[in-house]
């Protein structure tokens, strides 16, 4: 009996338990029998396989004991290993669909009446916990991501929670070595938790900002008795903060950043009793207006977020300060777009390094990817005596950045709002990004501006691999259309945003583009095919400004085909890529790689 137990014992271990209790009135987590409060950190390198583990060593250099996921993929194995070898344990993200186009991204599933959908994702989560269960680097499971937020009607609620507890249910019964976690913003899912998803072990609570501190009195006020961990952490964010005299919300500065996470570790998270700690929002390096904001790099450089999570975990202060702006500002005026126009700036650095200075603008108008983009200014003059720049071709507000960089790869960056004036942007009837040619639409399936979600006809009996190796033009990949029976007919589309049919706005300004082609094949020579770019008519309030194809005869050759574009409309491609072919008596594949416009 004795060596039974001890076998037992052994075997947990080996696999890793998570336990979470309540000592007097304290909620604690336990990790193989010791004490683990998080410090963690949201994980933004899931892609970078090859360097997962000079990110987990600077990870533990920074104090962090845990990362946390929004879901798996090809990499999580890696992922899991390379935590492992580092001694870093991970929140496994399984994802849910919201139910309507959020902070996040432009989904809208059906909750009352998708119930494949609803099965498609059950599967995928009974997948993900028996293949990963047994890990010994997995902490706990972070099912769904501010899913309540990001839905319009208590119905919907109501059937999203009851889905939630038939996933969080059978995980229970899959593995009682970890524990459950659902995650919301704010307190928005506590009255359905504790209504209809029982299964629930710990409350994943995102909240950004002093806000964090009230979470304890919330839970307290409801006399909710469960653990919760703050799920995602950082400054307040453009949500609750006010906006200037332009409209543009006011960006808090580098320091309050740092501030937020430090002084907010401490004063609002560390000692409440019912958390169990923090995960900071977001260890990445971002290129867009969310990276300045929240992440901990910018294009690969320091950012105030990386230090303040050492100093908040560890006590440490930064090896190399960050520049401080202490002023950017320009002239309260409206100028015309080209204008040249003067800089306010005050820079300094504690460790007087020389300083790279530079000035990018972003407007938060249009289309996701469009109002996200941070895109570079002209400049002249230097820090001696005074800086210039020149205004973007766009129509309205602006807002402007200052950036400063070190020596050392530290980089301090302010912001200020403009409006500018431009006769032809203010006619631009669709405010999508301006794409760089040439622009890939497909090419090693890295990068890819489309989403593979626009499926037609017959779609049931076709499958697409965008990572298919064995029959490639060039590179690593190509794209592989399996089409399984010999009759009717089927289509698939790349398309932005994914999952949508001309009701949100998206897609690419791809002006100035000459050509659109493709390599192409088949594993049958009787393959007739209509291959192109644009599928929205413009019944549709966001459509395709053109639309063009080709219609062949594929061979068992790859063959380029091109379709001259110098004359359409290209000022909105939502469609990059679309396809529609039909059964030839028996089951085909096709195969597409390289497709550009340029």
């Amino acid at each position: 009996m004795r060596l039974l137990i001890l076998c037992y014992v052994l075997s947990l271990f080996s696999y890793g338990q998570t336990v979470v209790k309540k000592v007097d009135s304290t909620w604690t987590m336990e990790v193989n029998g010791k004490s683990f409060d998080i410090k963690g950190a949201t994980f933004g390198y899931h892609d970078d396989v090859a360097n997962y583990d000079t990110y987990f060593k600077d990870l533990k250099s920074l104090g962090v004991n845990t990362i946390r996921t929004w879901g798996t993929d090809g990499n999580t194995p890696a992922l899991l290993d390379a935590a492992e070898r580092h001694d870093i344990k991970v929140m496994l993200g399984i994802w849910l669909r919201h139910g309507r186009p959020g902070m996040e991204d432009d989904d809208s599933f059906d909750y009352l009446t998708d119930t494949k959908g609803m099965e498609a994702m059950y599967n995928a989560a009974v997948e993900t916990v028996n293949t990963y269960r047994d890990h010994p680097a997995l902490l706990s499971w972070g099912v769904g991501n501010e899913v309540y937020l990001n839905m319009a009607t208590d119905e919907e609620k109501l059937a999203y929670s009851k889905f939630l507890e038939r996933v969080c249910s059978n995980i229970k019964k899959l593995d009682a070595n970890h524990p459950i976690t659902s995650v919301e913003a704010w307190t928005f899912g506590l009255d359905w938790w504790e209504k209809y998803v029982p299964s629930i072990d710990i409350y994943g609570l995102n909240s950004y900002g002093p806000g964090v501190g009230l979470l304890q009195d919330e839970l307290d006020k409801s006399q909710i008795d469960k653990p919760y961990i703050v799920t995602e952490f950082g400054v307040i964010g453009e949500w609750d903060v006010p906006a200037d005299k332009n409209g543009v919300k006011i960006e808090p500065s580098d320091k309050q950043k740092y501030d937020a996470i430090v002084k907010g570790y401490a004063n609002w998270i560390k000692d409440k009793p019912s958390c169990l700690g923090v995960y900071v929002f977001h260890y990445s390096s971002g290129t867009d207006f969310g990276g300045v904001w929240l992440m901990t790099h910018f294009k690969g450089l320091f950012r105030p977020q990386y230090w303040a999570i050492r100093e908040a975990f560890t006590g440490q202060t930064p090896d190399n300060q960050v520049p401080v702006i202490k002023t950017f500002s320009l002239p309260d005026a409206e100028y015309n777009s080209e204008t040249w126009i003067p800089v306010s700036l005050d820079v300094s650095d504690v460790e007087n390094e020389a300083l790279d200075i530079s000035f990018y603008y972003n407007q938060r108008e249009g289309s996701r990817r469009r109002r996200n983009q941070i895109l570079s200014l002209n400049f002249r003059g230097n820090l001696e005596q005074g800086f210039e720049i020149q205004l973007p071709q766009e129509q309205g507000v602006i807002k402007a950045y200052a950036f400063a960089k070190d020596t050392y790869g530290n980089l301090g960056i302010a912001s200020t709002s403009i409006k500018v004036k431009d006769n032809i942007a203010a006619k631009r009837k669709f405010k999508v990004p301006k794409a760089t040619l040439p622009f890939y639409v497909y090419k090693d399936n890295e990068h890819v501006p489309y989403f593979p979600s626009a499926y037609m006809g017959n779609y049931r009996a076709m499958e697409v691999d965008l990572n298919h190796t064995k029959t490639v033009h060039s590179g690593k990949t190509a794209i592989e259309i399996s089409y399984n029976v010999g009759y009717d007919w089927y289509g698939f589309a790349m398309v932005d945003p994914a999952n949508d049919w001309g009701d949100i706005l998206g897609g690419y300004d791809i002006s100035g583009a000459k050509t659109f082609s493709f390599w192409a094949k088949s594993d049958s020579s009787n393959v007739m095919a209509t291959i192109g770019f644009g599928l929205i008519d413009d019944d549709k309030t966001y459509h395709d400004t053109a639309k063009k194809s080709v219609e062949i005869k594929l061979t068992k050759e790859w063959k380029k085909y091109t379709i001259k574009t110098k004359r359409l409309d290209l000022s909105c491609i939502r469609s990059g890529l679309v396809v529609f072919s039909g059964g030839v008596g028996l089951p085909h594949k096709i195969y597409i790689d390289d497709v550009v416009f340029e």
